[in-house]
């Protein structure tokens, strides 16, 4: 009895001394806890602040996947992916942890992997708009994919708005090679998107009779004024979820003394906490075509003398959409279905809201394994 008293206290004196040094790390932010981005990576190319990433075959047999491990596959598919990312969250989520990351995942499942980097734009950007990315830097991004695999085909797995400018960029039917789409959390119908849905239904009104009455316009605005700084997109991206985000803490605080899992929290709270800025021009041509006229979900979005139409996207198409997701509804993501005319056409659910069903606990058993098998038979 005396010696299994001396051993609990043990432990737990071992587990306050283990809590005291990771608590220490994480407030004073130390590198080490930082496990993100340890992917190796080339970049291929750039375009003023855009990269493009290559990750270069696995060295290992089989690499850790959540609580699991992947074994690496000898066969490489045909068809590259591309991963087209959001704007105001960063290329980590990617590659978040060594467990966790997209990147060797899809590495793992046998293919050639390239991420597009956005790169991180200030006020001296504020001109950069839907066009600018869509139409103008995403292309420029695939010619590169191309010309460095040999491949004149490319599959796109896109999260968020990286949907957005894939959708937008294939329904120009400029570019009969992409092979296969997979969007994940990318808002279609803006007026369906929970939390937004309301405001913007109400502020769709109002901006019909500024039109029909006067001659101003959103865009008339020195976009640098319409600049949103990184510190407000990750606020307000906690604000979807205010008790999740109080919650975390009281996770840490619990699991304080243990290294790993202070490390995941300071990670992806690192992820959420530097976001990156919204350029002001595509915050006008946010709320002002996709966000109050909804044109997207019509099918149809004119950006300058181009046209995209939904319509001309014949190519195989999975959408997934977060079980719990707050910011992106589901029924938001599903009006893709609709206005495609691929035959091969798939609509997913998976768990996790806006950011766990990309790259959350569960979401390499679900939704990852959902894209890369459906990407499997579809590559080769």
């Amino acid at each position: 009895m005396l010696d299994r008293i001396r051993r609990r206290a043990a432990a737990a004196r071992d587990n306050a001394r283990d809590a005291l040094t990771n608590g220490r790390d994480w407030l004073r932010k130390d590198p080490d806890l930082y496990q993100a981005e340890r992917t190796p990576y080339r970049v291929i190319h750039r375009l003023g602040l855009m990269a493009v990433r290559y990750y270069p075959p696995l060295e290992d047999d089989e690499i850790p996947v959540g609580d699991g491990v992947e074994p690496v596959a000898e066969h490489e598919h045909a068809i590259p992916v591309v991963l087209v990312p959001p704007l105001a969250a960063s290329t980590l989520i990617f590659d978040l942890l060594p467990q966790r990351s997209l990147v060797r995942y899809l590495r793992a499942r046998g293919f050639a992997v390239y991420l597009i980097d956005w790169g991180e734009p200030g006020r001296d950007d504020a001109h950069l708009g839907v066009r600018d990315y869509a139409l103008r830097l995403l292309p420029d991004a695939l010619t590169a994919v191309r010309a460095h695999s040999g491949s004149p085909d490319v599959s796109l797995l896109a999260y968020c708005m990286g949907g957005l400018f894939t959708l937008i960029y294939a329904g120009t039917g400029r570019d009969y090679g992409i092979r296969n789409i997979v969007t994940i959390a990318s808002p279609i119908d803006m007026h369906d998107a929970t939390l937004a849905a309301r405001t913007l239904r109400a502020l769709n009104g109002p901006a019909r009779l500024i039109r029909r009455h006067t001659r101003w316009r959103v865009h008339q605005i020195d976009p640098r004024l319409m600049h949103v700084p990184g510190w407000l997109n990750g606020m307000a991206f906690k604000l979807t979820n205010p008790i999740g985000s109080l919650t975390t803490y009281l996770s840490l605080l619990r699991g304080l003394g243990d290294r790993d899992f202070v490390a995941t929290h300071a990670t992806f709270g690192r992820w959420m906490g530097d976001m990156l800025d919204y350029p002001g021009t595509l915050v006008q041509d946010f709320l002002v075509t996709l966000w109050i006229d909804n044109a997207l979900a019509s099918g149809t979005v004119r950006l300058g003398e181009v046209e995209s139409d939904l319509a001309r996207i014949d190519c195989p198409l999975l959408a997934i959409a977060g079980e719990s997701d707050q910011l992106v509804g589901v029924a938001s993501v599903r009006r893709i279905m609709a206005l495609v005319t691929s035959e091969d056409r798939r609509f997913e659910l998976a768990p996790g809201g806006h950011a766990g069903v990309f790259a959350g606990s569960e979401a390499p058993t679900h939704t990852w394994r959902i894209a890369a098998d459906w990407l499997a038979v579809r590559s080769d």
